[in-house]
């Protein structure tokens, strides 16, 4: 199996927990104070990760990918702060579906903005995780 099939399992497996990790947590606190100490705990373990591996180097970070990378962050801020004002008062298990819909803003947002073409395939793949989504969503 390809090393980025894995790292994307681990990712989805880790966002698993995240959800569900993050409910309990919100439970009776501020969300926008859960989500500061989940990004401060994130900080930490990134930079210990970095440097662990001998790979935090911000030489050649400047320019355009420095303000690409600001934007990311900024989006991802973004995405916890609501992701976790949902957990506060919302069922993780139409939560989490909801919020995956990421993947078809990112789909539709590469072919816009990066000029990627996907095939059949990949917009069937896209409109079946719509359909998900509904179908979770919406049962009672």
């Amino acid at each position: 199996m390809a090393g980025w099939v894995i790292d994307a399992l681990l990712a989805a497996f880790f966002g698993g927990l995240v959800a569900i990790f993050g409910k309990i947590g919100v439970k009776g606190i501020d969300s926008l104070t859960a989500t500061m100490v989940r990004s401060l705990v994130m900080a930490g373990m990134m930079v210990l990760v970095a440097l662990s591996a001998r790979r935090l180097n911000f030489q050649g970070i400047e320019g355009k990918p420095l303000l690409f990378i600001i934007l990311a962050g900024a989006a991802g801020a973004a995405s916890w702060i609501f992701y976790f004002r949902a957990l506060q008062t919302g069922p993780v298990s139409r939560i989490a579906p909801i919020d995956r819909l990421s993947v078809v803003v990112a789909i539709v947002l590469s072919m816009l903005l990066l000029g990627e073409r996907p095939g059949p395939m990949g917009l069937l793949g896209a409109a079946l995780v719509v359909a998900g989504t509904l179908v979770l969503v919406l049962a009672p």
